[in-house]
């Protein structure tokens, strides 16, 4: 029992002294680490919480060396975020390059496997940017932290109704009835048209097959908009850093 108080004691003594040090030096890490997280800060905040962790958790482990541990990865966060700064090689080898998910309303699906990211997560994201229609995507960008910035497609019109002060009517609600080949017969069920309809789109965009097609969709102007696997013949930008 005495022991099992000691412990206690002990416990709670350090988490008193080792949060605070842990605020320090987060907030000396900078905003950036802590809003952002890059891969790199990632690790180090991944590595801080180990080493706090196993701190608190073990009273058999030296308190001081711990603390050690903990400034000395967040000047070693601080020098190497000044180094990405002052080296722009060494910034992209410890960190994602953006990449281009979308390009002119056609998903790009060699760019989603390599950076492990499903359609689900595009259209999720897209939905929380206000974006419901990939059509109205001009390009979307994966960012080096896992976040998706939004270029829509401008308007055509020299003067556009913002301009003359008019508010304008939001884009239509597209939902997907293709998904990697898969046909969503409830969706073109919800939009009263058939499989049939469906064919003459397909023939219209000359796709002879919905196995051919990545992600199609339509809206409730009966709009098919539709990206193939291994889209060709679009220009995709490199975005750097």
């Amino acid at each position: 029992m005495l022991e099992t108080l000691k412990d206690s004691s002990l416990v709670i003594g350090r988490i008193i002294t080792i949060i605070p040090l842990l605020l320090f030096i987060t907030i000396f890490m900078g905003k950036r680490a802590i809003g952002e997280l890059p891969i790199f800060d990632f690790l180090i905040i991944l590595t801080l919480g180990a080493v706090v962790g196993a701190d608190i958790a073990d009273p058999s482990i030296n308190h001081i060396p711990t603390a050690v541990a903990i400034v000395a990865l967040g000047i070693f966060q601080r020098v190497v975020a000044r180094w990405k700064i002052s080296n722009r090689k060494l910034g992209r080898m410890i960190t994602f390059e953006p990449t281009v998910v979308i390009k002119d309303g056609k998903i790009l699906d060699k760019n989603l496997r390599r950076i492990r990211y499903s359609i689900d997560n595009v259209l999720q994201m897209l939905r929380q940017k206000d974006v419901f229609d990939i059509n109205d995507v001009d390009m979307a960008i994966i960012e080096a932290n896992g976040t998706l910035s939004v270029y829509k497609k401008s308007h055509k019109n020299t003067v556009t109704l913002e301009d003359m002060g008019i508010s304008k009517n939001t884009s239509s609600l597209a939902l997907p009835v293709i998904m990697e080949g898969t046909i969503y017969h409830d969706v073109l069920k919800q939009y009263n048209v058939d499989e049939t309809w469906l064919n003459q789109q397909l023939k219209m965009n000359n796709i002879n097959h919905s196995k051919d097609i990545l992600f199609a969709s339509i809206n409730n102007k009966l709009e098919f908009h539709v990206s193939l696997k291994n889209e060709k013949g679009l220009t995709i930008p490199k975005i750097y850093h």
